[in-house]
């Protein structure tokens, strides 16, 4: 409005994390952050900031008035402490725009994957960069793929696992609500590393947002030939489709998961055989939980030793949590 139409851009992006001082706005280039923002608010940011570079003290972030200066969002004691490996364009991009994942290295690490290395280097980046499985079980990422990659078979599988059935969690959410393209991008590396074509995501219907963010990304992906036939001309093909759980949360459990998605009541099989021999559709298959796969791009592109210089000793990388109950903040952190 009023001529502004060409300097201003509106991005809508997924959570900041900071839940408990939401609505947040942030107007860049500076990064005043604004919480709390209601829909009245809004005439006001846009006559007194945007129009007259003025910023509007009463809806800043506590700590921007306590300073008496602009401190940007990555700078509060909020993300102070904090290391974004899985969220870390959680909040910064428009997940609804390919473009601004590719903007932010996006679809690098698969690109790398299919021109420059072999599925055995893959997974040896994997298993060497400790990354365990974030969904609770804490199984061994590179293990796990390398169990299915030398099980023979006309078709494999991956598939992830986004049927977050705990009470007060939203970690698995977040990311598929503000970053869905990281756990594309992957998935279609994992698919590489074990041989597999086809891939299925399993998110729960109590996400619509991240359901339609998530359709929104794989229409995308495809159109601009990430998924696909022939990937990158390596001749390497993979494509992915969503399948929705209904509300069970014994679902969540990886058998159980994939008895869903064939159709059947979700029941989990005993084990063994396991998933990696002896999966979906009885086919070999690697399941791997959301926050999982979102580390993956970047210990593709950063190497394993650098996910692997962060953590404990025996739990490697950063894990994601969520805060509830009676705290000043409640929210999403991401530390090692």
């Amino acid at each position: 409005a009023n001529g502004l139409s060409d300097e201003v851009c509106v991005v809508k992006t997924g959570c900041f994390g900071l839940c408990a001082l939401g609505p947040i706005m942030i107007v860049y280039p500076e990064g005043t952050f604004y919480s709390m923002v209601q829909e009245e608010d809004i005439p006001e940011i846009v006559t007194e900031h945007l129009l007259k570079g003025n910023v509007v003290k009463h809806l800043l972030y506590e700590e921007t008035v306590k300073a008496d200066k602009i401190i940007p969002l990555n700078e509060t004691n909020f993300y102070k402490k904090q290391h974004r490996v899985a969220l870390r364009n959680c909040g910064v991009i428009n997940p609804e725009n390919i473009e601004e994942y590719i903007a932010m290295d996006g679809y690098a690490a698969l690109g790398k994957v299919l021109t420059e290395m072999t599925p055995e280097e893959v997974i040896k980046v994997v298993t060497d960069s400790g990354l365990r499985g974030r969904g609770g079980g804490g199984f061994p990422t590179g293990r796990k793929w390398s169990l299915c990659a030398p099980n023979k078979a006309p078709q494999k599988y991956v598939v992830c696992n986004a049927d977050e059935g705990d009470p007060g969690a939203f970690m698995d959410r977040s990311v598929l609500e503000g970053d869905p393209h990281s756990v594309i991008e992957a998935m279609a590396i994992a698919g590489y590393a074990i041989g597999a074509t086809q891939g299925y995501v399993y998110v729960r219907a109590e996400y619509p947002i991240a359901v339609k963010r998530l359709q929104i990304a794989i229409d995308q992906a495809r159109e601009y030939g990430l998924l696909g036939k022939n990937i990158f001309d390596s001749g390497f093909d993979f494509d992915l489709h969503i399948r929705l759980g209904a509300g069970a949360f014994v679902c969540g459990e990886e058998t159980a998961l994939m008895t869903s998605i064939e159709g059947n009541r979700g029941e989990p099989r005993p084990r063994p055989p396991y998933p990696a021999v002896k999966g979906l559709y009885e086919s070999p298959t690697v399941e791997n939980n959301v926050e999982t796969f979102a580390n993956i791009p970047q210990i593709i592109l950063k190497g394993a030793d650098w996910f692997a210089s962060m953590g404990t000793e025996r739990s490697k990388g950063t894990k994601v949590f969520a805060l509830g109950g009676k705290i000043k903040h409640t929210g999403l952190v991401e530390i090692p």
